[in-house]
């Protein structure tokens, strides 16, 4: 091998040994997002993403589509992992192959394809000593080199336990949505479930508060858990009808209701809720790359409007109407709504409407022995009945 090329293969080596291990701690153990303009881990997501998406595309029945987009967020992270190893495993054997100073058994000749086979087994502390070092400088690299495999290993042991519980954390308030806000969530749902829980407007805004303000501190969850480990981001929920985005819209189209005037409801926790789930949505647009979209489709027209205000009404809940109330509502809309869209674009995830014309059942509600329960006539108990037990509303879910 010639003096210039070891050099070379020495030097691309280190960088590449550099690149990973940045872009392992920026990942790993850096808790905020980089704004740098290049990121090892952007990069692998979304060239890896964008076929993804493209092949559920064309998977036209729904369930099947959600269950192959289900299965990218975990294979990802595994994925990730190799890629990272792969990377180190590379950029150490172009450094060895640089440096030289190896002998193999039987004195053959020592190729770059078998310096990256050494590079492997030293990385992963295989041993097998079918290839030595002899020198001082390949010596002490692969030291160096299993100890970077040890530590590796420590962060694939300690890395997937902590996602999958941030991943957990987030899917208990979307779960507990269900029998709040319907399946999937709506604002106009929510309000009205906790409307007339209480003749004393006191205890309703109690209620009230009390929701926004645990939804107040998801949204904070969200953003923290979401910058720290982007994968996140491509976690699904348990239902096709159930996310993230979702409930971080309906929680934004709540407020938003709220802070436009409602007789009798203070928009003081409100805010603070606003405030914070604006601020997840518009630093996790920016995570999962999403982009402007002046097209994005209107999801609150005067007519859905009208509905809603009507709604709110015969449940007891006055939203103001005025010219001064429409203003204020489209310019809050317009805080969230262009970020929401395109990360759920970005994401092939469906946005809540504000309300659902049909009412369907809540998750709860639902299960693989009901259609037959029904059919057969059975009690809850097992005993036949004469009819089969009724659908449940949204009004009397409970």
């Amino acid at each position: 091998m010639q003096p210039h090329a070891s050099i070379v293969a020495a030097a691309v080596g280190l960088i590449i040994i550099w690149v990973v291990l940045l872009d392992a701690f920026e990942t790993v153990v850096l808790p905020r997002r980089v704004s740098r303009h290049f990121k090892l881990t952007a990069w692998f997501y979304r060239r890896t993403w964008i076929p993804w998406r493209g092949i559920a595309r064309r998977i036209k029945k729904t369930s099947r589509q959600q269950n192959f987009l289900g299965y990218f967020g975990p294979l990802s992270l595994i994925l990730l992992l190799g890629f990272w190893a792969a990377g180190l495993i590379l950029g150490f054997a172009l450094v060895q192959y640089g440096i030289g100073g190896h002998e193999q058994l039987n004195k053959e000749p020592l190729t770059f394809g078998r310096i990256v086979y050494h590079s492997g087994e030293t990385f992963f502390t295989l041993g097998y000593g079918d290839i030595v070092p002899t020198s001082g400088g390949a010596r002490a690299l692969s030291v160096i080199e299993a100890g970077m495999g040890f530590a590796f290993l420590g962060v694939v042991i300690g890395y997937i336990p902590v996602v999958y519980s941030s991943f957990s954390r987030r899917e208990i308030q979307i779960s507990m949505l269900d029998a709040r806000a319907g399946s999937p969530p709506s604002a106009t749902e929510l309000l009205l479930r906790l409307a007339g829980r209480s003749e004393d407007p006191g205890v309703e805004q109690k209620v009230l508060d009390e929701v926004l303000r645990e939804w107040e501190r998801w949204a904070g969850e969200l953003l923290e858990s979401h910058i720290s480990y982007p994968v996140l981001s491509f976690f699904r929920s348990q239902h096709s009808n159930q996310s993230w985005v979702g409930a971080l819209t309906t929680m934004l189209d709540v407020t938003s209701l709220v802070l436009t005037g409602i007789e009798g409801l203070h928009p003081g926790q409100a805010k603070l809720t606003f405030a914070m789930a604006r601020h997840a949505a518009v630093d996790l647009a920016q995570v999962v790359n999403a982009r402007y979209d002046p097209a994005a489709p209107e999801r609150l027209t005067d007519a859905d409007q009208t509905t809603v205000r009507e709604s709110l009404t015969a449940a007891g809940l006055k939203l103001r109407s005025d010219e001064y109330a429409r203003d204020k509502l489209a310019k809050l809309r317009s805080m969230y709504e262009p970020y929401v869209h395109s990360t759920a674009r970005n994401l092939m995830l469906t946005l809540p409407s504000w309300k659902y014309e049909k009412k369907t059942r809540d998750n709860w509600q639902a299960g693989p022995w009901d259609r037959l329960i029904q059919a057969r006539g059975l009690g809850a108990l097992g005993s036949k009945s004469q009819a089969p037990p009724p659908a449940v509303t949204g009004e009397d879910h409970f």
